[in-house]
């Protein structure tokens, strides 16, 4: 008899273990989602890529490659002029003011710009370019979808002498070609 007692003391206490392992489990919380998952931090996603860029005249302006760092909180730009000039940008959604930022540097020029997504699906930035030079002035980005894929990005910048957005830069991404 000892022995079925220790069978059975052992088999309770095996089930009190599971049980309470088991209750244990339905008791905790699942893990919070990751940084930058909701819906915001996706809305530039059609940007991430390798690229050529073409003015409109289809002569190679340069390279852009754009990836998404810190969990998904951050794009980071890097751009190669075809004359060999290069230019950085951080893009994120500024949790202070709820819109996307860009912070661009390129030649000693800076552009901090922020905005979102309009009705048809652009993402349009507003602010500011400044020059070294210590001249700066009103900046507008539109970034758009095409339709076979690329992306038209097209900047404007203020002239307060003439009163109106002048054409500053217009660029067609189209996605690098894989390497055969």
């Amino acid at each position: 008899m000892k022995i079925s007692r220790s069978i059975f003391s052992a088999a309770a206490i095996f089930a009190l273990l599971a049980g309470a392992q088991s209750s244990a489990q339905q008791t905790e919380t699942p893990p919070p989602p990751p940084p930058c998952s909701d819906e915001i931090f996706h809305h530039f996603d059609f940007w991430v890529g390798e690229w050529e860029v073409f003015g409109l005249q289809g002569k190679k302006a340069g390279e852009n490659t754009i990836t998404v760092e810190e969990y998904g909180c951050l794009l980071v730009e890097h751009w190669t002029a075809a004359s060999g000039g290069t230019g950085q940008s951080y893009n994120f959604v500024d949790h202070a003011s709820g819109k996307w930022r860009q912070i661009w540097v390129a030649k000693g020029a800076t552009t901090d710009y922020s905005g979102g997504l309009n009705d048809a699906g652009e993402m349009v930035l507003e602010g500011t370019i400044g020059y070294p030079n210590g001249i700066s002035a009103p900046f507008r980005g539109t970034w758009t979808l095409q339709g076979d894929g690329s992306v038209r990005q097209y900047f404007q910048q203020y002239d307060s002498a003439k009163e109106k957005w002048t054409d500053w830069f217009t660029g067609i991404y189209k996605k690098k070609k894989a390497a055969e």
